[in-house]
């Protein structure tokens, strides 16, 4: 099955998952195979190079490895099979199919973790992508080739969240990278796919909790490397879904630990900046072909907006959607590009909604403050107050879903619900446009 390449016997040491040989004409990121004394085989990955000092780290583990184990290197970094077969397919962090379909052996390869894209064929954006979640498309539009994380907190739907994007959004092909997922965030992923018929366009590599560590660092270079290929050579517009990307960075952190590198901050690698900002680099709006857009999941643990991985996160991407108690927070909630969009490939009302219903919503907040710290309430406070209710319950719950201009045309019916018109301090031409009603 493996090519027989030149044999290294001396393991010199074992530390983890990570083993150490004597070898020479090695490169960095080439695969491996390691073969125990008991005829098991495993694949590893070249993770250091120091002199004739090869440090690799074994997919399968280095528990029951021994010294004498023999070690032949295959001479190429890792790929990943490229066909239109790989659709409606599922596939492990080693690139192998994780599903039952069939054999894929004899399809083509690509090789994962190229460079990022030449500046020269970089579009513009200026195309949304409508996902049907108010939040996104009505505060914070999602723009074709953006990369934007979804920041939260552990035990807070945003798996929920990302699936709804995915099998809502308008994109032509699903690239989905589960980085440590527990099992039955494995199993919602898919039964979410395949019942809301986009399994057929989609495409999914997993890595479980109870996978090589090694290997949750492959699905993100496996998954944008196949989205690349799909927007380039088939012009598709392809959309990214990856979580969680803070365990794919304690899977670089246990490595460099392995590795006996000096950690920076809070134990993490001082390339983690570099490393996140290589894979959100390969969003792009590919001229004359397709597009990728990257959407990702970013949890903070203690909700510490300022851990190492949503700090370094907020530098490379496109703004950020907060998600907290079920809600996407209008405030901690930003997308950079949104301006490309509203007004151009949405209504004419666009603009002015999105600023009167956060500027009311703010409002509503202060005077629910007043409300709980018993102070007296002018009518005014009241329609606020009753304004707040209706826009967390119809637009802020991750579970609404509408289209944009049925979004817009309920924002409106909202603000009369609540408000006279000249309450709303918004352009006449507009209200007398839109305003549900008989204009005065």
């Amino acid at each position: 099955m493996f090519p027989e390449l030149t044999r290294h016997t001396r393991v010199l040491e074992i530390v983890g998952d990570t083993i150490r040989v004597k070898a020479q004409g090695a490169a960095f990121g080439d695969l491996a195979i390691v073969e125990n004394v008991d005829g098991e085989t495993s694949q590893a990955k070249v993770v250091a190079l120091d002199g004739d000092i090869v440090s690799l780290q074994v997919f399968a583990g280095g528990k029951g490895l021994s010294t004498r184990a023999v070690v032949r290197f295959l001479g190429h970094p890792p790929n990943v099979i490229y066909s239109d077969n790989i659709l409606g397919r599922i596939f492990k962090g080693s690139g192998e199919p994780f599903d039952n379909g069939p054999d894929l052996e004899s399809d083509p390869r690509i090789e994962m973790a190229g460079p990022t894209v030449n500046p020269m064929m970089r579009v513009v954006p200026d195309k949304m992508i409508q996902t049907e979640v108010p939040m996104i498309d009505l505060f914070n539009c999602l723009v074709e080739s953006q990369k934007i994380p979804i920041f939260s907190v552990a035990g807070e739907p945003y798996n929920e969240l990302l699936a709804r994007i995915g099998f809502q959004a308008d994109a032509d092909i699903l690239v989905f990278g589960g980085l440590g997922l527990i099992f039955d965030d494995y199993h919602f992923f898919k039964t979410a796919f395949e019942s809301h018929g986009v399994f057929h366009r989609t495409v999914m590599y997993v890595n479980l909790a109870s996978d090589p560590i090694v290997e949750r660092l492959s699905i993100a270079d496996m998954a944008l490397a196949v989205a690349e290929k799909f927007a380039v050579e088939e012009g598709k517009r392809v959309l990214v879904l990856m979580t969680d990307m803070t365990a794919y960075a304690d899977a670089m952190k246990e490595i460099g630990i392995s590795l006996e590198r000096i950690p920076a901050a809070r134990g993490y690698m001082g390339d983690l900046y570099t490393q996140l900002a290589m894979r959100y680099e390969k969003a792009c709006d590919f001229k004359g072909a397709g597009s990728v857009t990257i959407l990702t999941v970013t949890t903070m643990p203690g909700n510490d907006v300022t851990h190492p991985v949503p700090d370094n996160t907020g530098y490379i991407t496109e703004g950020q959607l907060y998600l907290h108690d079920g809600y996407i927070d209008p405030f901690g909630s930003l997308s950079r590009l949104k301006q490309k969009v509203i007004g151009k490939a949405t209504r004419e009302d666009h603009g002015q909604i999105m600023n009167t219903m956060i500027r009311l919503y703010a409002e509503a907040l202060e005077a629910e403050k007043k409300q709980a710290m018993a102070f007296e309430l002018s009518p005014f406070d009241e329609k606020l107050i009753k304004f707040g209710t209706l826009f967390r319950e119809g637009f802020m719950d991750i579970k609404v879903s509408m289209p944009v201009t049925e979004a817009l045309d309920r924002c409106w019916g909202t603000l009369a619900e609540c408000f006279e018109q000249g309450e709303l301090l918004m352009k006449q031409g507009l209200i007398d446009k839109y305003f549900p009603g008989e204009s005065p």
